[in-house]
């Protein structure tokens, strides 16, 4: 599909799908440090973060970057305390340092995105978040939106459904179940590589991929039909400004 930000008409879509963090908010960047506190002795980096863990459910993440330092653990359980001995434990110990982050600092939208939810909003576009955090509806409460989201498909909603993960395309089908509408007719929108992919891979309508970090080239080489920096770059002219 060849796409441009130029004069881009929502109208031409009955919803829209949007990841939370590093689309909504840059809660992506307290995930980040979770992480990177929490794999600190195996010498971790962004690009680790990027390649093995962003956009995945917490226990995936885990297993993939384990995994890519030739390390195995047992799975273990999702009610594991916080710990290193499985899977679940480095998980749960993950939510406790990101949780604390967000308890100190605080998160508030993306001005770029938070107009765009106005936008659709205002023009009769349903929108829905579908997000692998199972802290997304705390997030979009300490961000001020959780009244514009009716729908969130978060890690609770995938875990109580049996979902599989992105890239699999199973959070964003059910949110656009749940929407209301068919993904033919739907736009997501998505930061990570693995959510693009997940994009493509439901046979959605439009993927747009949103660049944090991930890169143009590695989102477009993904699934995203249409790459920006912002979400304002999708605004009618007159709400840009």
């Amino acid at each position: 599909m060849n796409t441009t930000a130029e004069a881009f008409d929502w109208l031409r879509f009955d919803g829209v799908l949007f990841d939370l963090d590093g689309v909504i908010t840059p809660t992506a960047d307290i995930h980040e440090q979770a992480w990177l506190e929490l794999f600190r002795g195996y010498g971790a980096t962004s690009d680790d973060y990027l390649r093995y863990i962003d956009g995945k459910p917490r226990a995936v993440g885990v297993r993939s970057f384990l995994q890519s330092r030739g390390v195995e653990l047992p799975q273990g359980h999702p009610d594991d305390p916080p710990g290193d001995a499985t899977i679940w434990a480095l998980g749960n110990r993950k939510n406790l340092l990101f949780l604390s982050i967000l308890q100190r600092d605080g998160v508030s939208p993306y001005p770029g995105s938070a107009a765009l939810v106005d936008h659709l909003e205002q023009i009769g576009v349903p929108s829905a978040i579908v997000s692998s955090s199972k802290n997304a509806k705390l997030v979009l409460e300490r961000a001020g939106l959780a009244h514009r989201f009716p729908v969130v498909v978060d890690g609770i909603v995938a875990a109580a459904e049996h979902l599989h993960g992105k890239p699999a395309p199973d959070a964003f089908l059910l949110g656009a179940e749940r929407l209301g509408t068919r993904p033919d007719r739907t736009v997501v929108v998505e930061d990570a590589v693995s959510g693009v992919a997940a994009g493509r891979a439901g046979d959605f309508a439009l993927v747009i991929g949103v660049d944090r970090g991930a890169g143009h080239e590695a989102l477009g080489a993904h699934g995203a039909d249409l790459v920006v920096d912002d979400l304002a770059e999708l605004l009618p002219a007159e709400r840009a400004r």
